[in-house]
């Protein structure tokens, strides 16, 4: 029978044959996550879930994105509430963190795990609860409302994230501003070219003359896409798969005409960073060690970024 510990041991056994491409890599981790699923309803000690459930991930694996060390970003949404099925899942919930970071996917630092009594709930539950989000006004609501929006179906009932989904689609048709508040969520970017054309790079510490991938490179993409996808009504939970769908948008042509190129080599890069030790390594990359053309065309695709960016929030959503 498996366990966390031989399952660790097979995942850094074989996830070197899975480096050759970004889609190779995600499929594996998908492997070893869906073992860990199997390993955590064993040690419930229940002969079988109580009722139908789908577990669900988020972040970059939703989006079919992470690389080589990869954090927890997962929950849980079940049929229906009792206090049997509310019970199961809870510990459910519980195992599933702990197995994860057995593994080597370490916790979550903003708790959005199946651990989390906010991450796992009924399917009736979840419609109260997405709904209260959107008509909330804080911060961390819309936040949460975005991170949802990126949540793939790894084991289990498809329709439920769906028809999830399908609420805040169908919410913001009749509630433009709930794209406004999307907006004023996610406008504030770090710089990252200064004054003179320069990639503004660390200054301090152990990443010193190194960029922020993940704040500086990616995010510009990754929330601007979201935003265009929510208002669109894409489910694909991929950027780059979003941008293939969004392209096919009269309007947005223009707008993306470089995004799946730009987004493509961004995921080349970070698959570069092969010799990561820790989650946070894997999102620096070290400007020094990129060829002159290179770094011409990291500043193109920074600049794009910011510039995409900038149009969504600006000429698409403020005038909504």
């Amino acid at each position: 029978m498996e366990t966390y510990e031989t399952i660790k041991k097979w995942k850094d056994a074989n996830i070197a044959s899975y480096l050759s491409n970004n889609i190779s890599l995600n499929e594996f981790h998908d492997q070893v996550m869906l073992k860990v699923l199997t390993v955590a309803i064993a040690n419930i000690n229940c002969p079988k879930p109580p009722c139908d459930f789908t577990w669900f991930i988020t972040g970059s694996g939703g989006r079919f994105e992470q690389g080589f060390i990869s954090d927890q970003d997962h929950g849980i949404v079940y049929e229906i509430s009792n206090e049997e099925n509310d019970h199961y899942f809870k510990r459910l919930g519980e195992e599933l963190a702990f197995g994860m970071d057995c593994v080597g996917y370490p916790y979550c630092n903003g708790n959005i795990m199946s651990s989390n009594p906010i991450w796992c709930k009924s399917l009736e539950q979840w419609n109260t609860q997405i709904v209260l989000w959107m008509e909330k006004e804080s911060w961390e609501s819309i936040r949460y409302l975005q991170i949802f929006y990126d949540a793939r179906v790894l084991f289990g009932n498809t329709n439920y994230i769906q028809q999830l989904k399908s609420i805040i689609i169908e919410y913001q048709l009749e509630h433009p501003s709930l794209l406004s508040r999307f907006v004023a969520n996610v406008k504030h970017i770090k710089p990252i070219i200064g004054p003179v054309g320069q990639i503004l790079v660390e200054q301090h510490g152990v990443y010193q003359g190194c960029i922020n991938l993940k704040y500086a490179a990616f995010l510009p993409y990754v929330n601007s896409i979201r935003l265009l996808s929510i208002k669109e009504g894409i489910y694909e939970t991929s950027t780059l798969e979003r941008i293939k769908q969004l392209r096919l948008i009269e309007r947005y042509k223009d707008l993306l005409r470089y995004s799946y190129e730009n987004f493509s080599t961004l995921i080349t890069y970070r698959m570069s960073l092969l010799d990561s030790i820790t989650y946070d390594d894997t999102h620096y990359l070290n400007i020094k060690k990129l060829s002159k053309e290179q770094r011409k065309q990291l500043k193109r695709i920074l600049k794009d970024g910011k510039k995409l960016h900038d149009s969504v929030v600006e000429l698409t959503f403020l005038k909504s």
